[in-house]
């Protein structure tokens, strides 16, 4: 079960009544949208499960696919403590049998393993793929680490350095033999690790996420344009990795600083793309849209807005684009990188 005090660093209180106050029609609705970034848990005060789900991909954009991205959620309480986290795909299967598999969402599963078993963690893999029956597509390690105490890590999460140990790439060099994909979660002080992970296993397809791990309290709190060009020098070398891709989102979470959460009337779709153009822009600068995929992060980033509204705000955000590179963002790249076979 997650703390109280990590649940406050990492989840804004999710109202609905707030959201509520703010509706916007969907923009351009006939795009079709595969969520890459969503996860499902039973946390007891702010549930949040497939029909929680559904109801929020309901709000007119064309969803037709998701990935769920594991939560810690329905980990195995006893056995070997390495297989417990099969648990998990075990969950979201479970969800999708209890409420119906329709509509595409949780068509791909990423799990959760502790990478630092080395070759032992292939048995691991095995086990989540069986219980996935088709639908489990790689792991996410979850390695966001830095000393100040506004910025602990998330929970679970390794001691810092655990990207370099050689049992951790044996791991991830593992995955990349079986097909497998790696999400990637860091702050942006460490996205040099991602890219000598990304340059040492280059067999092994990685998604960095939310952005690279834009930082905006602790030691960043008062330094926006500071820490946008440390984040930007720092992200742009990881470009030379071409198994390496970036998905667009999670700039709702509480570390990251914009604060919209705590106004008295949620934001617009146009306000948040005004807030969160550098990052996207500077994204598609750098690794250009074909490696490049919007996601919701929900419902972390629900304390911030609606799902209707961030899909409209990646809608601004991609304005002025080509076609083939707007279908990218929202669809083609998750449908190639996580090998899903939805129809679009």
């Amino acid at each position: 079960m997650l703390s109280s005090d990590y649940r406050s660093r990492n989840m804004p209180v999710v109202r609905p009544d707030w959201l509520a106050l703010r509706e916007e029609a969907a923009l351009d609705p006939g795009m079709p949208i595969i969520d890459p970034h969503h996860h499902l848990w039973r946390i007891p005060e702010s549930p949040y499960l497939l029909p929680d789900l559904r109801r929020d991909a309901s709000m007119g954009h064309n969803i037709r696919g998701s990935i769920y991205i594991e939560a810690h959620t329905g980990w195995w309480e006893d056995g070997p403590a390495e297989l417990r986290p099969v648990g998990e795909t075990e969950f979201v299967l479970s969800e999708l049998a209890r409420h119906g598999e329709g509509g595409g969402l949780c068509a791909g599963i990423i799990g959760s393993a502790d990478l630092s078993l080395g070759e032992a963690v292939v048995p691991v893999l095995e086990a989540h793929c069986q219980a996935g029956q088709g639908r489990f597509r790689g792991l996410r390690v979850r390695a966001a680490h830095h000393e100040h105490p506004d910025l602990q890590g998330p929970a679970g999460a390794p001691p810092a350095g655990y990207l370099a140990q050689p049992e951790v790439r044996q791991g991830v060099h593992a995955m990349g033999r079986i097909g497998l994909i790696l999400d990637v979660w860091v702050y942006q002080t460490q996205l040099t690790e991602v890219g000598e992970l990304a340059g040492a296993c280059p067999e092994t397809s990685m998604v960095l996420n939310h952005a690279g791990g834009v930082l905006g309290i602790g030691p960043f709190a008062g330094r926006r344009r500071e820490g946008f060009e440390e984040w930007r020098r720092a992200l742009r070398p990881l470009a030379a990795h071409p198994n390496l891709f970036v998905k667009l989102g999670g700039l709702g979470m509480p570390r990251v600083g914009f604060a919209f959460g705590e106004r008295e009337r949620p934001p617009g779709s146009q306000e948040l793309a005004e807030a969160w153009k550098p990052y996207i822009e500077t994204c598609l600068e750098i690794f250009g849209a074909e490696r490049c995929m919007f996601e919701s992060n929900f419902p972390v980033d629900k304390g911030q807005c609606s799902y209707g509204v961030i899909w409209n705000c990646f809608k601004r955000l991609a304005q002025g684009l080509a076609d083939d590179e707007r279908a990218a963002l929202f669809h083609g790249t998750a449908r190639s990188v996580y090998r899903l076979d939805l129809a679009l």
